[in-house]
């Protein structure tokens, strides 16, 4: 599998979601790395739009659900229907069976929305009753939040947070790009020729996972990844300062996932091992919702990116 192929979807992803690259190569790094991404930003920035995309690149279905504080656990897993002329109920499947699941204002649906959106997310099935239900090989979620409006809001508990691989922010576009994207829409209203998607394969997509999975990285390098795991658990050790500023550290399974995304980063750029760059490019994605601040870090207005940013420059690369 070539990331040649990959790096074309990157190309037709980027023309049809102008000025938010990093979002389209996070959702790539996520289909790589095969986990799951929440990704926050305003209304408008074309979050919908590109996954949406991404499901027309590959072999793969795409759903988008609504998520709203009546929503219930089995408007996502699907439910058992009656039907009345065999006398038998006959399991109905929900969104949840794409494989492209976009969840929209993930934090406006109650608990039990979350603990059945969790189950999905972390094992790779749902419960209906008393049965299970295996989901496809091929099964990503990218749920999204609107910073701006939290009134009504069930915030995310802390387990479901760190089941997802990526945190995203995105912003407004500049000036340029505005002009661009106007320009786009108007183009796609005329009905002009659209730019041909192309088409990988879920067999493309599972090859391609194994070769990221086996590029080389240095034994120094794993130690790298670690010590920046450990400075948000240890943090007095790095810098007295940052002691007080976080609360708790990131848990094992973000070493697991800065570990993925480090190498589907490197696959992606067509390298053949993993370096230093690699692992600083992915790490305030990976760990910026899992590390939890101090009261004394948000009176001072210290964000967790910044406390990321100091910890890449504290630890020492091999």
């Amino acid at each position: 599998m070539s990331a040649e192929q990959f790096q074309q979807l990157h190309r037709y992803l980027d023309t049809q979601i102008i000025g938010q690259s990093e979002l389209t190569k996070s959702l790539l790094i996520a289909l790589l790395a095969d986990g799951h991404m929440l990704v926050e930003g305003p209304p408008g920035l074309a979050k919908t739009r590109a996954i949406n995309a991404l499901a027309n690149g590959i072999d793969g279905n795409f759903h988008r659900v609504q998520f709203t504080p009546d929503l219930l656990p089995a408007d996502l897993t699907g439910t058992d229907i009656y039907r009345p002329e065999t006398g038998e109920f006959v399991f109905q499947q929900g969104p949840l069976f794409h494989n492209l699941v976009l969840a929209d204002e993930i934090n406006r649906a109650p608990a039990k929305v979350q603990s059945a959106l969790l189950e999905a997310m972390a094992e790779r099935q749902i419960t209906v009753g008393n049965k299970t239900y295996k989901l496809s090989p091929l099964f990503l979620v990218m749920a999204t939040q609107n910073p701006l409006e939290q009134e009504g809001t069930y915030p995310l508990p802390e387990a479901q947070l760190d089941r997802f691989l990526m945190h995203v922010t995105i912003d407004y576009p500049g000036a340029e790009t505005e002009l661009s994207i106007l320009r786009l829409t108007r183009d796609e209203d005329l009905k002009k020729a659209p730019v041909q998607a192309p088409s990988l394969s879920q067999d493309d997509i599972f090859k391609a996972r194994n070769d990221a999975l086996s590029l080389h990285m240095a034994p120094e390098l794993e130690e790298y990844l670690v010590q920046i795991i450990m400075a948000t658990r240890t943090p007095a050790a790095f810098d007295p300062k940052m002691a007080d500023w976080i609360e708790m550290g990131v848990s094992p399974r973000a070493t697991i996932a800065l570990d993925r995304c480090a190498r589907a980063h490197a696959w992606l750029a067509g390298r053949d091992f993993v370096g230093p760059d690699d692992i600083q490019a992915v790490a305030h994605n990976v760990l910026r919702h899992r590390m939890i601040l101090s009261y004394e870090a948000e009176a001072e207005g210290v964000t967790v990116d910044q406390v990321l940013d100091n910890i890449l420059r504290l630890v020492a690369v091999p």
